[in-house]
C-alpha cells in the first residue's frame, strides 16, 4: 500500500491562512503592519526566483514587504552599514539577507548574519536565536525549513511523543535545529552524518526520519522501517527541469507511512514559516 503524500501546497496554504489572522489582528489591535526587508547582493538568477516569491508571498498575506538590490561588488562593510539602517527602522520587523552571497564576501558571511538584530532574524541563524532553541527559550527566531517540517507533523498528526526521529545531516539551518525541535516535542533523537557508522540499520529503527544531506536518491527504500513518516528536505537538480530530493520516492512511497514529495513538499513550507516568523518578530517588538 502507497504511503500518505505529505503535500506541502495544502500544509503551506493552511499555514498562510492562519498568518493572514494573525497579520490582521496585528492591525486591528495595534495598527502594525509586519514589515520584511530581503537584502539580495548581485544577480545569481535562482536568488531572483527565490526573493521574487518571498515578495509574492508577503503580499498575498498582507506583509509590507521590501527588496533591496545590492550590487555584486558591494562589501561587507557596505552590506552590514544596510543592515544596521534597517535594524533601527520601526516598520521593519524582519530581515533577511539571501544566500548565497558573492563569492568575494563570502567568507564573511557569519559577520553578515550576526550583523541582524535578533529581533529581526526571521532566518533563525544568529547565535542568540541558536542558543534560545537549544536552551528551550520560546521567543527566539526558528529556522525555517525545521520549523515547517514540525509545524506539517504536528498538523498531519504524526505522533511525535515517544517516536525515534532520525535525521541524516547535521547543517546548522536544518539538521541540527531539527533535532531540536523534535527534542522539545519528546522524541528521541539521532542525528547522522557522513561518518555515521551502520547508517542503513539506524535510518530503519526510525519512526520518523528526515532526509537532508542533499544528495539525490541519497535515501533507499530498503533503509526506511515500514511504516514510517519520512520527510525530504533534499532539493537536486539532476537536469535542467529536474528536481528530486534526498529520498530515492518512487520506491520509498511503497514502504513509508507518510512522505513528502519533491518538488512540492518543504520548499513550499519554508516560505509559509517565513512569513509566520516575521510575525512574530512584530510579535516580540511589541512586547519590547
Amino acid at each position: 500500500m502507497s504511503a500518505q503524500i505529505l503535500s506541502g501546497k495544502i500544509f503551506a496554504s493552511e499555514f498562510k491562512e492562519e498568518a493572514k489572522k494573525q497579520v490582521l489582528a496585528l492591525k486591528e489591535q495595534y495598527n502594525i503592519t509586519p514589515g520584511l526587508a530581503v537584502i539580495i547582493v548581485g544577480e545569481n538568477p535562482a536568488s531572483k526566483v527565490y526573493v521574487n516569491n518571498k515578495h509574492r508571498t508577503c503580499e498575498e498575506v498582507g506583509i509590507y514587504s521590501e527588496v533591496i538590490s545590492m550590487p555584486a561588488d558591494t562589501t561587507k562593510e557596505q552590506l552590514i552599514a544596510k543592515i544596521d539602517e534597517l535594524n533601527y527602522r520601526q516598520e521593519i520587523h524582519g530581515i533577511l539577507v539571501q544566500l548565497p552571497l558573492p563569492e568575494a564576501i563570502t567568507k564573511e558571511e557569519a559577520d553578515i548574519l550576526n550583523a541582524i538584530c535578533p529581533l529581526k532574524d526571521v532566518d533563525g541563524f544568529h547565535p542568540v536565536n541558536v542558543g534560545k532553541l537549544m536552551i528551550g527559550q520560546d521567543d527566539g527566531m526558528i529556522p525555517c525549513t525545521p520549523y515547517g517540517c514540525l509545524k506539517m507533523l504536528q498538523s498531519a498528526k504524526i505522533n511525535i511523543d515517544g517516536a525515534h526521529a532520525v535525521i541524516v545531516g547535521r547543517s546548522n539551518i536544518v539538521g541540527k535545529p531539527m533535532g531540536q525541535l523534535l527534542l522539545a516535542q519528546n522524541a528521541t533523537v539521532t542525528i547522522c552524518h557522513s561518518h555515521t557508522h551502520n547508517l542503513k540499520e539506524i535510518c530503519r529503527s526510525a519512526d520518523i526520519l528526515v532526509a537532508a544531506v542533499g544528495r539525490p536518491h541519497f535515501i533507499t527504500a530498503d533503509m526506511i522501517k515500514p511504516g514510517a513518516t519520512v520527510i525530504d528536505v533534499g532539493i537536486n537538480r539532476i537536469a535542467p527541469k529536474k528536481l528530486v530530493g534526498d529520498v530515492d520516492f518512487d520506491n520509498a512511497v511503497e514502504v513509508a507511512g507518510a512522505i513528502t514529495p519533491v518538488p512540492g513538499g518543504v520548499g513550499l513550507l519554508t516560505i509559509a514559516m517565513l512569513m509566520q516568523n516575521t510575525i512574530n518578530a512584530a510579535k516580540l517588538q511589541l512586547a519590547k
